[in-house]
């Protein structure tokens, strides 16, 4: 549902502006500006001035609330909150209304007070986060400030969420965050209404959580001898030297978990198993299928070792989970269930006789045999699966819900089993991955996810009828840790998209995000000054200027920055004076283009470079016989040969196109016959992402005098980059077609990253001279 602003305009520089004729800031109604966004917001003739001292009153229902009033109003010294056992004489008042839904809340502001109406706890600490983002910045930091009050607009908000789980994932095993930063983590989350938190505890990498009656699973399986540098696709591979490791007791899980429900946010821990158990198999070798000593793993990916089905493995799993189930009282254990490589269970005695005793068809099947046994175990302690999409492979526990993270398609397919489903596919979900293209970005692990695209996400497939939608819970962000080392990087690519995922999970899909997200970017743009006063990093989406390319007879560029009112200008490369931006810009040879915001004050500044190369194929027609996979797909066909290169460290960006397990003919026409010598492909390369370049390609090109010319590739992967190209060449004489068939490179084999699942072809330009 496209959520209804009766009348909202947004900051333009600070959060309150100051009245000249007053000697406190003052927002006024038109300055209002809250994410996620309201479902409905009116004015009010009136205005509240909220003195130094000021009183609240909570209804009985809200009673858990006070904590947090108490510390936040009470953080800075210039402004205290008492509270009052009678309503008449509060001025902030949170009060029991039945009438609404749960989870949604009324703030009313009028002259003499202001009124937050809620039917339980969860809607009135909602309440209670839209008004926050009303108040002073300041507020946000324990300083003496130069007002004693501060003046706020009549209005009259009635809110609500659109899906159940609103949720934020973080890896804490390739790299450890302690309690204070947890802690940090979850303040933003409920800053964005969210509720739901998916502490990933346990990897190949370190096993995170005190487990009493398994002490070698912190004292030895929390350390790794080292960690990798780099990226894990660098050849060779470097390593640090440096142990590397930490965990969580007991009484530091018990923290958090109170934490966060006073916060409104319930807690889902989750246990890896039956893959990604190379940690704890390191601590307890007999947990595994050949019984050998294996290390804590030291690089990122997808490793053969995995628990083994034996009565020994389940017991050892049943009494982690139990005093897991003690730590958390929410509804929900997660046991990943993906990536779980067979090639031990293929080897290996037991398990092979286990399939055969329980009538099994493969190793998949025996997978859906561990999940059930698992899933048969929770529900007996009051509990519920929730796992990703892997736990559908070889049939479905039908009380699991599934976590659908390689695209929405397991998502899909559970909800049509009648299972409940949480959206989270790395198209839009994955906060690893790059979120700007500039070569200037921090390392990642590749992709590209930009704020936008976040924006734009929609929950609920089209492929799902009324009642099968109904069990898309809601979706979630996830931050897999492999390459945020520190804090301060974890916040940088966690945030502002943790914003736009609110956004959506709050207030739903967007009928048209394109037209929507300026009005979205306006409102974060206060918000990124709230998180400066907490303390928070960020990236900062407002410096970024993108290039919209079209092609008529020759190519323009359209550039634009994120706000309407923000002034561009430009120059090639070859030249020195910088050009005010008015119209698209056409272009006419191979060159860089530049471009800035006129308002820069350094005048090195430069916030946008792309190189231009102009080819004999730029007004070529070209048709595919597969569409690529809608995840990456922003660029369209067009991008094949617009005159510019993908980028060679994130596959996710609009000019790569990406196809899963396709095969693919290329079909090139031009009106007028050219002449070429020499033809080249461009693919990405990164087989620890299951994408691979194809081991050959073919060409047949339609000459103009009607011969044929057939040819296949020479492929040349440069060792630099994740770049594979492939080089045909040409008769040099005039050709008028080009047919182009590319293999995929089949299913990954054992023994490699994404084992068994198709593998990726991401093409690029397809350049002609």
């Amino acid at each position: 549902m496209q959520r209804l602003i009766v009348f909202a305009c947004f900051l333009s520089l600070t959060l309150i502006s100051c009245d000249p004729d007053n000697d406190h800031p003052k927002l006024s109604y038109e300055e209002v500006a809250i994410l996620p966004t309201p479902a409905q917001m009116q004015p009010q003739d009136a205005s509240f001035i909220w003195e130094a001292e000021l009183n609240y009153f909570v209804d009985s229902y809200a009673e858990d609330l006070t904590d947090f009033i108490d510390a936040y109003f009470g953080m800075n010294p210039s402004f205290n909150v008492s509270r009052a056992t009678d309503s008449n004489k509060a001025q902030l008042k949170i009060i029991s209304d039945n009438t609404l839904e749960a989870e949604h809340y009324r703030l009313d502001i009028s002259s003499d007070q202001i009124s937050i109406f809620a039917k339980d706890v969860s809607g009135a600490f909602y309440g209670l986060q839209s008004l926050r983002q009303l108040l002073p910045t300041e507020l946000e930091r324990a300083e003496e400030l130069a007002f004693e009050k501060f003046e706020l607009p009549g209005l009259s908000i009635t809110d609500g969420p659109q899906f159940e789980h609103r949720g934020m994932h973080l890896d804490v095993s390739r790299h450890f965050f302690g309690v204070d930063a947890v802690k940090r983590y979850l303040d933003v989350m409920a800053l964005m209404k969210m509720n739901s938190f998916h502490w990933h505890l346990t990897d190949d990498q370190g096993w995170r959580i005190e487990i009493k009656k398994y002490p070698k699973l912190t004292n030895h399986g929390a350390y790794r001898p080292e960690t990798l540098i780099g990226h894990y696709n660098d050849s060779p591979q470097k390593f640090d030297g440096q142990r590397y490791g930490g965990y969580y007791s007991q009484e530091e899980i018990k923290e958090v978990v109170a934490y966060a429900q006073s916060l409104n946010i319930r807690v889902i821990p989750e246990i890896e198993m039956p893959g990604h158990a190379t940690a704890a198999i390191s601590a307890y070798p007999d947990l595994g299928c050949t019984g050998d000593s294996i290390a804590v793993a030291t690089k990122w990916g997808v490793f053969d070792d995995i628990f083994c089905p034996k009565p020994e493995t389940f017991d050892f799993l049943f009494n982690v989970l139990d005093e897991v189930i003690a730590l958390f009282p929410g509804e929900y254990i997660h046991i990943g269930g993906d990536e779980a490589p067979k090639t031990r269970w293929k080897a290996c005695p037991h398990c092979q006789q286990l399939i055969k005793d329980e009538n099994l068809k493969d190793e998949h099947e025996l997978q859906s045999f561990f999940i059930g046994e698992i899933a048969g175990y929770l529900n007996g302690k009051g509990k519920k699966l929730l796992g990703w999409d892997e736990i559908l492979e070889g049939g479905l526990d039908p009380t699991a819900t599934v976590m659908s993270w390689r695209g929405v398609e397991g998502g899909i397919q559970a909800a049509k089993s009648g299972n409940n489903v949480i959206m989270s596919p790395t198209s839009h979900a994955y906060f690893d991955y790059y979120q700007d293209d500039s070569a200037d970005q921090p390392l990642a692990i590749g992709g590209f996810l930009p704020l936008e695209k976040v924006y734009s996400f929609d929950p609920i497939p089209k492929a799902l009828n009324n009642k099968q939608a109904a069990l898309v819970l809601g979706a979630q962000g996830n931050v897999w840790t492999e390459y945020m080392q520190t804090e301060e990087k974890l916040q940088y690519m966690a945030y502002p998209r943790t914003m736009a995922m609110a956004e959506v999970v709050w207030g739903g899909a967007k009928e048209e995000p394109e037209v929507s997200y300026p009005d979205f970017l306006k409102r974060l743009k206060p918000l990124l000054k709230r998180l400066d006063a907490m303390g928070r990093n960020y990236y900062n989406p407002l410096e970024k200027i993108t290039a919209e390319i079209s092609k008529e007879d020759k190519l323009r560029i359209s550039l634009s920055g994120p706000l309407p009112e923000q002034q561009i200008q430009y120059r090639w490369s070859s030249e020195q004076a910088w050009i005010d931006y008015s119209e698209p810009i056409m272009v006419e040879r191979s060159a860089m283009l530049e471009a800035r915001f006129a308002d820069q004050t350094d005048p090195n500044a430069v916030n946008f470079t792309q190189d231009f190369t102009l080819h004999k194929g730029i007004n070529a027609k070209i048709k595919l016989n597969k569409k690529p996979h809608p995840a990456y797909n922003s660029g369209g066909i067009a991008a094949l040969n617009n005159g510019v290169y993908g980028s060679s460290t994130r596959h996710g960006d609009k000019e790569w196109l990406g196809f899963w397990g396709d095969d693919l003919r290329v079909d090139i026409r031009f009106e007028t016959p050219v002449k070429l010598n020499k033809l080249k492909l461009g693919f990405y390369h990164a087989p620890g992402q299951w994408i691979y370049a194809p081991t050959k390609s073919q060409i047949s090109a339609t000459l103009a005098d009607g011969r044929s010319y057939n040819t296949t590739a020479i492929i040349a992967k440069d060792s630099l980059s994740n770049v594979a190209n492939e080089v045909f060449g040409m008769p040099e004489e005039m050709v008028t077609r080009i047919r182009i068939d590319i293999p995929n490179y089949g299913i990954i084999p054992d023994g490699k990253q994404g084992a068994g699942n198709k593998a990726w072809t991401f093409l690029d330009e397809i350049v002609m001279d």
